[in-house]
C-alpha cells in the first residue's frame, strides 16, 4: 500500500541501515543541528569515508532517516488496524485503543525525530516531499480504519485524525506529560461520536 515507504524499511540493511538508525537517534536527542556527517560516522562507528559513500549529501540522509523511521511507523499502525478489524470493535473502543497504542509508544527519542524532520521540512524544499509521503501514508491508514467502521466522509476526518494525532504529540512532548490523556475524546469528537468513554 505504500512501496515507497515499505522499500525503505525492509532494503536498509547492514552499515547503511546503521547510518540511518544513529541520525534518527542523534536527531531525537540532540536535534536536527546534531547532524554533522562527523558527529554520525562517529556515532555510527564507520569512518567518514564510509557515511559518503552511502549518502550523497546531508538531504539525502535526512530524508532516508524520515522514510524508514515512517515505514516503520505506519507496519505498526497496520498491525493495529488488523487487530482491529479482526476484533470489530465499537467506536468508542477503537479510540480507546488509539489513545493506550500511543500512550504506550515509549520511544520517545523516535517521536521527536520524526517531530524533528518535519519541522526541518519546512525550511527545507528538498525534504519536502518526504514529509507531504509520511502525512499521506498516515491519511492512508486512517481512512481505511474509518471506512472500515462506516464513518462517514473518510478522507475529509482522516486529515483531521492525523492532525490532532501529531497535535495531541507535540502538546504531550513541550509539556512534559507523560500520557495520551485527551486523544480518545478528539478523535470521538472529529468523527461526531461523542458518547461517554470508558478506559
Amino acid at each position: 500500500m505504500y512501496p515507497g515507504l515499505v522499500a525503505t524499511a525492509v532494503k536498509s540493511s547492514g552499515t547503511h541501515e546503521r547510518i540511518l538508525r544513529t541520525t534518527l537517534d542523534l536527531i531525537g536527542r540532540e536535534g536536527i543541528g546534531a547532524v554533522t556527517n562527523r558527529r554520525v560516522a562517529s556515532a555510527a562507528g564507520i569512518s567518514l569515508g564510509s557515511l559518503t559513500y552511502h549518502f550523497g549529501s546531508q538531504n539525502e540522509l535526512l530524508r532516508e532517516s524520515l522514510l524508514l523511521l515512517i515505514g516503520e511507523e505506519i507496519a505498526r499502525l497496520e498491525g493495529l488496524r488488523g487487530d482491529l478489524r479482526s476484533r470489530r470493535p465499537d467506536l468508542v473502543a477503537v479510540a480507546n485503543e488509539i489513545e493506550r497504542f500511543f500512550e504506550h509508544s515509549d520511544d520517545r527519542v523516535r517521536r521527536l525525530a520524526e517531530l524533528e524532520l518535519h519541522l526541518h521540512a519546512a525550511r527545507d524544499p528538498e525534504l519536502r516531499e518526504a514529509s507531504a509521503r509520511v502525512f499521506e501514508a498516515y491519511e492512508a491508514v486512517a481512512i481505511t480504519g474509518l471506512e472500515m467502521l462506516g464513518v462517514d466522509e473518510a478522507p475529509a476526518r482522516a486529515r483531521a485524525l492525523v492532525a490532532v494525532m501529531h497535535g495531541i504529540a507535540l502538546r504531550r512532548f513541550g509539556t512534559g506529560a507523560a500520557d495520551a490523556r485527551g486523544m480518545a475524546e478528539a478523535l470521538l469528537t472529529i468523527v461526531g461520536d461523542r458518547r461517554p468513554r470508558s478506559r
